[in-house]
């Protein structure tokens, strides 16, 4: 997926999850995060960080802050980002004769449901941004949604699906994402017995520049 213009910008603060102060051509200007993730590790004061142009023009904050440099990489950390790449993922690669975004199953709406020959797949997407010692974690604060998305798909495999939990990992270096059990305990819990029912876990690892993430 290739963002429209973007430039660069220095991180002064996020006062809540929602906004950030960044300095831009000498200015400070708010804009709006497209992460409610806490981000702590990478959103530090100084850090360069990269901002999409709102196409609303009367928008109260005129940029999306995307990415963010971090120890020499990029880290792009739009949420709405990993299903965006996966859909293209998942066409690019023509493995499956249909594809539904936003399936709802159970109590939830699964990212994806997919057919392959009599085989019915569905897949829910975590986006991970977490890195620590070369691992990526997820998540970064505690969901109980992702949790909930995570028995869903335990049920979903009993049931007779193939069920997938994908992490797009949203910077370069890492190919291997992990729960964070002391962030979440109970999303920890919910992915080893998820993983031990059968569900299969992808690391999709990404190419990560200012302005583009795919799939590698």
């Amino acid at each position: 997926m290739t963002y429209t213009e973007v430039v660069q910008a220095n991180f002064i603060s996020r006062p809540n999850r929602f906004i950030a102060h960044v300095e831009l051509d000498g200015k400070k200007l708010t804009v709006h995060v497209k992460n409610t993730g806490r981000c702590r590790e990478l959103l530090l004061p100084g850090s360069t960080v990269y901002l999409e142009k709102a196409q609303n023009p009367e928008r109260k904050t005129p940029y999306d802050l995307i990415a963010v440099e971090h120890e020499g990489k990029i880290v792009n950390i739009d949420s709405q980002a990993p299903n965006k790449v996966v859909i293209e993922y998942l066409e690019r690669q023509g493995v499956y004769d249909y594809i539904k975004p936003e399936y709802k199953y159970g109590d939830s709406r699964i990212d994806f449901y997919m057919e392959k020959g009599p085989d019915k797949y569905l897949m829910e997407v975590k986006g991970c941004t977490l890195f620590r010692n070369g691992i990526g974690l997820f998540p970064d604060a505690p969901t109980e949604r992702g949790a909930r998305h995570l028995r869903e798909l335990t049920q979903a495999q009993e049931a007779g699906y193939k069920a997938i939990i994908a992490f797009v990992i949203q910077g370069e270096g890492i190919d291997h994402v992990e729960p964070n059990t002391e962030t979440d305990p109970e999303f920890a819990k919910a992915f080893y017995e998820a993983q031990q029912a059968g569900v299969q876990v992808l690391h999709l690892k990404c190419k990560v520049t200012p302005d583009t993430l795919n799939i590698v």
